[in-house]
């Protein structure tokens, strides 16, 4: 805690929920399954985390509250439901996915630190100086490159922070804005690609006769104005070098004072000192090869799981179907671990690290990723005990049931109830899950098919909103770690320009599901989107001139200095 003042919040906020959990369990003595307070756990871990600044105790809690409602307040059996195979602690690291993202982060820590000691850092950091020439531009390749790698949203958290730090860095573009351009080109752009696992995730949620998960879910992009419109947004923001809410004071201070934190926290401190290798020479490639390599093995492991070279399997020689049935939690470590061989193979023979050295990479690489890992493991359990244990999903299924009548605003509404979801639950696929089976009951695609896409849309987008704001989602936690940034320093920066988007997606769903014309609805959201920014950026240059004058100030210098180089 830094101040008494936080202290003192942080428990009374704990009062508060003591007091709580006494009243709803004197009211509910016959469980809390199916209930809204199911959605209570999350709800504690996040409101602690934003008061505390710390995930780690807020995120425990949540999982103990979780506990204590699924054991009906007996102590023995709530310590048993915390740690147990069900849906405790042991339970997501028992679980296959789970561990399997568990051991692709660490291969990716491993492949960092490798290519840090090798020198690939500090030559793409002297590359960059010279190629990426204003703040505008590397905002705009941090974009790209997150929008290049759309196969998998952990693959891309971690890959695109690992390869823009320095870039970033060079033009004074604080941590908090990288990981917000990551964090908005992980999961919005693998919900509107079509080969991607979030396809194959999507695709296996919608259940319908009379029309495949795939061709759904490539109806569902032109309306799925939450990620889309995030798009729009970046360009936007980065064209005009506009930024508002916390964000700014954090551009601010990287700008002005060089400062790329604003808070004390620096995570992974150390982690972005490059060294030079062994050989004293190094080039862009000892960078971009392991990366490109990486992209390549993945994407083999992701078709291999989905069975693209197995005879018996749906998948066989057909690209699309394999990514469809494909195994992330198996894929992307498979192909991680090929590309970690290469790395460790390409060093040795270029001279740049010898094996003793490039050994030492083994355990710093798992120590850079010890905090993700830690989040992910709570967050997770969190996610088990909310959806699983307490019956989230069906609180959620009988609250929609009556609202027939509303079916032309339903989108909308599905929307918002799907973005509080996400943001309760921490996750998009959870979320995703719970009300794609609930859309395509009360929308017939026989009858509907217009209503039932624009629903699905509805549920995909609102699911991404949830999880890109929320302080529990696993993708915000990897977002940060790629941006070697203070998570809370992501989460509330990055809440505003979420808030936006979704202020204005949500009048999009309402016009869709009125209209019910795809690109006139489009357009019309596009327009908005920007005409929205730039009454923004109208507003807040008035309120921050003098802040506005320096960081525009401080911009020119750099770029002349750039220009010099």
């Amino acid at each position: 805690m830094k101040t008494k003042k936080q202290f003192t919040t942080y428990f009374v906020a704990l009062a508060v929920v003591v007091v709580v959990l006494i009243v709803i369990g004197i009211a509910y003595p016959n469980g809390f399954y199916g209930t809204i307070w199911s959605l209570l756990p999350p709800v504690v871990a996040i409101a602690l985390a934003l008061i505390s600044k710390e995930v780690y105790s807020s995120l425990f809690i949540g999982c103990l509250v979780g506990a204590l409602l699924y054991a009906q307040f007996a102590p023995w059996d709530t310590i048993c439901t915390l740690m147990g195979p069900d849906y405790g602690l042991i339970s997501v690291l028992g679980d296959h996915y789970d561990m399997g993202i568990i051991i692709f982060l660490v291969i990716l820590g491993i492949m960092v630190d490798l290519m840090n000691k090798g020198g690939g850092s500090e030559a793409f950091g002297r590359w960059a100086k010279k190629t990426v020439k204003s703040r505008c531009a590397a905002q705009l390749t941090t974009m790209c490159l997150g929008i290049l790698i759309f196969i998998d949203d952990y693959f891309n958290c971690l890959t695109v922070g690992a390869v823009m730090r320095p870039v970033t860095e060079s033009h004074k573009i604080s941590r908090a804005k990288l990981a917000y351009l990551i964090d908005a080109t992980a999961a919005p752009v693998c919900m509107i690609a079509p080969i991607s696992s979030w396809a194959a995730a999507v695709s296996g949620y919608v259940q319908s006769d009379s029309v495949n998960g795939i061709e759904m879910f490539i109806k569902q992009i032109p309306y799925n104005y939450y990620c889309l419109l995030t798009i729009v947004m970046m360009i936007t923001i980065s064209l005009l070098n506009m930024d508002y809410g916390p964000m700014l004071t954090h551009e601010y201070n990287a700008q002005v004072h060089n400062d790329l934190f604003t808070t004390p926290e620096r995570p992974f401190e150390g982690a972005d000192e490059y060294e030079k290798p062994a050989s004293g020479k190094s080039t862009v490639w000892d960078m971009f090869l392991p990366v490109i390599v990486l992209i390549v093995t993945c994407c083999i492991g992701m078709v291999f799981t989905g069975g693209f070279w197995d005879a018996e399997a749906d998948g066989y020689h057909n690209f699309m179907v394999a990514f469809s049935n494909s195994d992330a939690s198996y894929g992307l470590p498979l192909g991680a671990i090929v590309a970690l061989l290469f790395t460790l193979v390409y060093f040795w023979l270029r001279g740049a690290i010898g094996f003793e050295k490039s050994m030492e990479s083994v355990p710093q690489g798992f120590i850079q990723m010890i905090a993700p890992i830690l989040i992910l493991t709570f967050a997770w359990t969190l996610c088990s005990m909310t959806r699983y244990a307490l019956g989230s999903a069906d609180f959620v299924a009988t609250a929609l049931a009556n609202a027939d009548q509303l079916k032309k605003f339903l989108p909308a509404i599905i929307f918002i109830i799907a973005c509080l979801i996400g943001f309760a639950t921490g996750t998009s696929w959870g979320t995703i899950g719970i009300m794609a089976p609930i859309v395509v009951n009360v929308f017939n695609y026989d009858v509907e098919p217009t209503l039932c896409v624009i629903g699905l849309a509805a549920a995909c987008a609102g699911g991404v909103c949830g999880d890109h704001c929320s302080p529990i989602s696993d993708t915000t936690i990897m977002a940060s770690a790629g941006a070697h940034c203070f998570h809370l320093n992501h989460v509330t920066t990055q809440i505003p320009y979420a808030f936006t988007v979704v202020a204005v997606s949500f009048i999009g769903f309402v016009l869709a599901g009125l209209i019910q014309l795809v690109w006139l609805c489009l357009a019309i959201e596009i327009v908005l989107m920007v005409g929205t920014l730039l009454v923004i950026k109208s507003v807040v240059s008035k309120k921050h001139a003098g802040m506005f004058e320096e960081m525009a100030k401080a911009d020119k210098e750099l770029m002349e200095a750039a220009l010099k180089d």
